[in-house]
C-alpha cells in the first residue's frame, strides 16, 4: 500500500491535490484512518484514577503538582493543551525549564502586537475596506501561528470559545476591526482576572452588536417596549453560571430528582433592565477608531429604576449599576465550576471527573491569596492537575483535536511562514472543503459546537460521555479536512508554506523521520500498528527517487494527521 504525493514539472517536491483515483488506488487510506476517529469514543473524557477521587458532596483529595523534569514526549503532550502546537524548541524548553517554569516564563512573556495594531500597520484601515472582512483571517492566523506568547494565544482561543463573538454576527461598518478588538480583549486579559474580562466583554462593541445590547433603551410602558434581554440570558447561561445549579465539582442539583434552575425568566428580564443605555463613545464611523473604545452610559435611554435579578436588586442604573450586576454575578456559586469545566474541556479533556473539576473551581474560587477568578492561578491548576499531566489511563481520556489546532499544529511544528506578511489561509469554516471552523467565525453564541454535545445512537452517548468537537464531525468533513490538509502540507497555501528544511534530514530513515512526525506532532501517541502502516508508507518511495525525500516527508505528515490516535488527543 502505498500513497504517493503528484510530482509536477512546475513545482518542485510535493505539488497538487490528490485526484479520486489516487486516493482509491492506494485504498483510500486517508479518509479511512480519519474516519475512524468518527467510531472511537476513545477521543473523548478523562480518566479520575490519577487526579483523586470526589465524593457525592464533591470533596476530593488536593491537586498533585507534578515536578519531575518531563521527558521530550510528555512536553509535546503537555503543549498540545497549552499551546497553538508543538515545536522542537518549544518542546526543548519545556523538558529544560519543567512544567511550572515553562508556563511561569510564558505569563512573563509581553503581549504580542495587537490584532487591532497589526491591521492598522498593514494599512487595513484603508477607506477601500470599510464593509469588509480585509485583514481579519490574517492577523487571527498570524499570530496564532507565529508568536512566542503562546499560551496567552490558545487560552484567548479557549476563551473565543466560551465567550463567542462571530464576526458575521456582527454589524457595523467596520467588522474586521470591531471583531479584532474584542479578540485582543480576550488575550489583553487571558492571563488577568475573570471579573475584569466579564466587564471588557460588557463594554466591548462586537459584544454589544453580537447580541443586541447597543443602544438597549429602557422599557417603555406607553407602548409596550422592554428591553432586549438576549445578553443577559447569554451572559448567564453560557458566560457564566449555566441553566442549573451546580456543586463545586460540577454536577446539578436536584431536588426530588430534577435539577434546580439557576435563574427564572424574572432574573432575565430584571438583569437586561441593566443592560440598557450602552452605547458607542462616538458617532464618528468614518474610521474603524470607535469600535475600539469600550462603550459609554446613554442616560437618555438607560433604565434607573429598581432591577431585581438573582435575589438582589440595584436602582440607578448607569455604570454603577453595571458593575453591580456583574459582582453578583461574579460571586454567584455556579461561577466557578461552570468556568472552570469549560476551559478544562477546551485545553485538556472532554469529560474531566469530578474530582477535576473540584480541584480547578476551588483555585478559581481562591488562588490561595484570597482572590477570586485569577486566571493564572486557573490556568495552573487544569494543566498542572495530576489528571491532565498522567499518561490516560482508559478509552475515556482526551478529546478530538479541534480542526483549526491540527492546521496551527502543523504550522508551527514545521515553521509555516508567509514572506508577504499576507497569511492568506482565509476562511476554513466550510467542511466540505477545508476544516469545517475558523476562528472568530462562529455561526452563533453557541460556538461551532457545544460543550455538552453527544453524538446520537453511539457508544458515547450510551456511557453519559460528551464529545463537543463531533458536533461539526461527519463523514464529509473528515474528507475535506484531509483534503485540505494535503493542499497545504503539499503546496502550502498562497505564500504560507512550511519549511521542511530540518526534516527532511531524515527522509531517508523511515524510523526517524515518522519518530519525529510522531513526537511533535501526535505527542507519541501513534500506536505501533500506525507507526509500522505510516513507515510503510514512506518506504514505498525511495528515497533516492526524484523528489523521494520531500515525498516522504508529506507521506509520513499527513498519514500521521489522518491517523486516529493524532486526531484523538489523549
Amino acid at each position: 500500500m502505498t500513497v504517493a504525493l503528484n510530482e509536477s514539472a512546475d513545482t518542485p517536491g510535493m505539488t497538487n491535490r490528490p485526484s479520486e483515483s489516487t486516493l482509491m488506488t492506494s485504498g483510500a487510506i486517508l479518509p479511512l484512518l480519519a474516519l475512524a476517529a468518527c467510531g472511537d469514543g476513545g477521543s473523548q473524557g478523562s480518566s479520575a484514577a490519577s487526579g483523586g477521587s470526589a465524593s457525592s458532596s464533591g470533596s476530593t483529595t488536593p491537586v498533585v503538582v507534578v515536578t519531575p523534569p518531563p521527558t521530550a514526549t510528555e512536553a509535546s503532550r503537555f503543549l498540545a493543551q497549552a499551546t497553538m502546537g508543538a515545536t522542537r524548541s518549544t518542546i526543548d524548553a519545556v523538558v529544560s525549564r519543567g512544567y511550572d517554569g515553562w508556563l511561569t516564563d510564558q505569563f512573563a512573556l509581553p503581549r504580542a502586537i495587537s490584532h487591532w495594531d497589526w491591521m492598522i500597520a498593514g494599512g487595513y484601515d484603508a477607506a477601500a475596506n470599510r464593509n469588509s472582512l480585509a485583514g481579519l483571517d490574517p492577523t487571527l492566523w498570524r499570530q496564532m501561528i507565529v508568536e512566542p506568547d503562546q499560551l496567552r494565544q490558545r487560552i484567548g482561543m479557549a476563551l473565543l470559545d466560551i465567550l463567542v463573538v462571530g464576526v458575521d454576527g456582527v454589524t457595523d461598518a467596520w467588522r474586521a476591526f470591531s471583531m479584532a478588538a474584542y479578540v485582543d480583549v480576550l488575550l489583553d486579559n487571558a492571563f488577568g482576572n475573570y471579573r475584569d474580562l466579564l466587564g471588557a466583554i460588557t463594554t466591548n462593541f462586537a459584544m454589544a452588536s453580537f447580541l443586541t445590547f447597543l443602544n438597549n433603551r429602557k422599557g417603555n410602558p406607553t407602548t409596550g417596549a422592554q428591553p432586549d434581554e438576549n445578553y443577559a440570558r447569554e451572559l448567564m447561561q453560557l458566560f457564566t453560571l449555566g441553566l442549573y445549579q451546580l456543586d463545586m465539582d460540577g454536577s446539578a442539583k436536584t431536588n426530588g430528582g430534577q435539577p434546580i434552575e439557576t435563574y427564572t425568566q424574572a432574573d432575565v428580564s430584571g438583569l437586561a433592565r441593566v443592560f440598557t443605555g450602552l452605547a458607542p463613545a462616538t458617532s464618528d464611523s468614518s474610521t474603524p477608531a470607535r469600535y475600539r473604545m469600550p462603550l459609554v452610559m446613554n442616560a437618555a435611554i438607560n433604565e434607573t429604576g429598581t432591577a431585581s435579578f438573582l435575589g438582589t436588586s440595584v436602582s440607578g442604573g448607569g455604570m454603577a449599576a453595571v458593575k453591580s450586576a456583574l459582582d453578583t454575578i461574579f460571586a454567584h456559586p455556579n461561577l466557578p465550576p461552570f468556568v472552570s469545566r469549560q476551559l478544562i474541556q477546551r485545553l485538556v479533556t472532554s469529560n474531566p471527573s469530578p474530582a477535576y473539576i473540584n480541584r480547578v473551581a476551588t483555585a478559581f474560587a481562591d488562588n490561595g491569596q484570597g482572590i477570586r477568578g485569577d486566571m493564572k492561578a486557573v490556568i495552573r491548576a487544569i494543566l498542572l492537575d495530576s489528571e491532565a499531566r498522567a499518561l490516560p489511563g482508559t478509552a475515556n481520556a482526551g478529546k478530538l483535536r479541534e480542526p483549526v489546532l491540527r492546521l496551527t499544529g502543523w504550522a508551527r511544528a514545521f515553521g509555516a511562514s508567509s514572506p508577504s506578511n499576507a497569511w492568506a489561509i482565509g476562511d476554513t469554516s466550510n467542511p466540505t472543503s477545508r476544516l469545517g471552523q475558523s476562528k472568530g467565525r462562529s455561526p452563533s453564541v453557541f460556538n461551532f459546537y457545544r460543550p455538552g454535545y453527544t453524538p446520537p445512537g453511539t457508544g458515547l452517548a450510551g456511557s453519559g460521555l460528551v464529545a463537543p468537537e463531533f458536533q461539526i464531525t461527519n463523514e464529509q468533513s473528515v474528507v475535506g479536512y484531509v483534503n485540505f490538509m494535503y493542499g497545504l502540507i503539499a503546496n502550502g497555501i498562497g505564500d504560507v508554506k512550511a519549511d521542511y528544511t530540518a526534516i527532511q534530514t531524515l527522509a531517508a530513515d523511515s524510523k526517524a523521520l515518522v519518530d519525529e512526525v510522531n513526537l511533535v506532532l501526535a505527542a507519541g501517541q501513534l500506536s505501533t500498528s500506525t507507526v509500522t502502516t505510516i513507515r510503510g508508507a514512506v518506504d514505498s518511495v525511495a528515497a533516492t527517487a526524484t523528489n523521494g525525500p520531500i515525498n516522504r516527508v508529506g507521506i509520513a505528515i499527513l498519514l500521521t494527521m489522518a491517523s486516529p490516535e493524532y486526531l484523538n488527543l489523549r
